[in-house]
């Protein structure tokens, strides 16, 4: 049985790659519909050309047109909504940290950098395969994806609800689309955020010009409701420490929000946030936040407490986790600085 709801994190929103070429360094330029049909058994003109119009067709993680001319170290790659093979999943023995387990579900507490589930390259050494290596017979979910509820990115840190009946399954499914669940994420930001908290809502839909992007719209035709609750924790002065409630669970959604009004997560890369945004141009500074980067390889974001009915007792059950070490010593780092320095905003 499988559930057709968008309750596992908008899995309808992904993109796969379908195919990688990595341009020699020999490659004479040429027009890429013309360059792949060489590459691509079976490809014609016509259907590569209807991919680029599509925007599937990336040259270095960047949309191009069909009259695109290839050159040397262009990484060419082919994104589509559907994975290449959707029910393969090798089972591999990697360790989880699984923080609470019973007959019908557990807890994994997920470090940064383990990616969920097989897609966008990478297919093996992912969360899925190594469910399948220590749990038989996980339920499917409306994806085709063993045991999952919900996900969240490669780089975000935290806990996941895996399902281990299909009566759990369903049941973890429900309370995640009627927002009866508890989620609370710990994000750092740039920027100083005025307000103590506030509520972001907005539409949420893949980005009209950069489909590994997702973006907010205003038009309420367009995209899908997402609604975010944000409390300050600690402020640095050019960054602040903020906690994030999720109402739904959009792609993206605390990263996509959190730019949207003006404070983009902490070395996120996808949405701009590895750059310098907020600060002086002295160079100690410049050094200060590299330094943070190599601390913090990751866009700054942790799920950090999720909180739902047990799908058998009806027990309310909550679990928490402390912050991963690279996000404390990107935080003590902030504080030490703004101790010393000015945390006037230059605007």
């Amino acid at each position: 049985m499988n559930n057709n709801s968008d309750t596992t994190e908008d899995l309808e929103d992904e993109l796969f790659e379908h195919y990688r070429f990595d341009v020699p360094k020999g490659q004479e330029f040429l027009r890429i519909d013309k360059y792949l049909m060489n590459m691509i058994p079976n490809a014609t003109r016509n259907k590569i050309q209807n991919a680029a119009t599509s925007g599937d067709i990336y040259v270095n993680d960047i949309p191009v047109k069909s009259n695109y001319k290839v050159k040397p170290f262009d990484v060419i790659r082919i994104m589509l909504s559907h994975p290449p093979f959707e029910n393969r999943v090798d089972p591999e023995d990697i360790p989880l940290n699984i923080v609470y387990e019973d007959e019908a579900l557990l807890l994994v507490n997920k470090p940064p950098g383990f990616v969920v589930h097989p897609g966008h390259g990478n297919y093996t050494g992912t969360l899925v395969n190594a469910l399948a290596f220590h749990f038989e017979n996980l339920p499917m979910n409306s994806s085709e994806r063993p045991g999952l509820v919900h996900r969240i990115d490669k780089d975000t840190s935290g806990l996941l609800v895996i399902a281990k009946t299909e009566a759990a399954m369903t049941h973890l499914a429900k309370q995640f689309e009627a927002k009866t669940t508890e989620r609370e994420y710990i994000a750092m930001v740039w920027g100083n955020v005025i307000a103590d908290e506030g509520t972001i809502e907005g539409n949420i839909a893949r980005h009209v010009k950069d489909r590994m992007q997702m973006a907010v719209f205003a038009d309420p035709e367009i995209g899908k409701p997402a609604v975010t609750h944000y409390k300050v924790l600690e402020r640095f002065g050019y960054v602040t420490l903020v906690s994030c409630i999720l109402e739904t669970g959009r792609t993206h959604q605390i990263r996509v929000h959190m730019k949207h009004i003006g404070h983009p997560l902490f070395n996120d890369a996808r949405y701009g946030g590895d750059l310098i945004l907020k600060g002086t141009t002295f160079t100690k500074y410049k050094q200060f936040i590299e330094n943070c980067f190599k601390a913090l390889p990751r866009q700054a974001l942790h799920a950090k407490t999720l909180g739902f009915m047990h799908p058998k007792t009806g027990e309310m059950m909550r679990f928490d986790t402390e912050l991963p070490q690279d996000f404390q010593d990107c935080i003590e780092k902030w504080r030490g600085y703004s101790k010393t320095h000015s945390s006037e905003e230059e605007e």
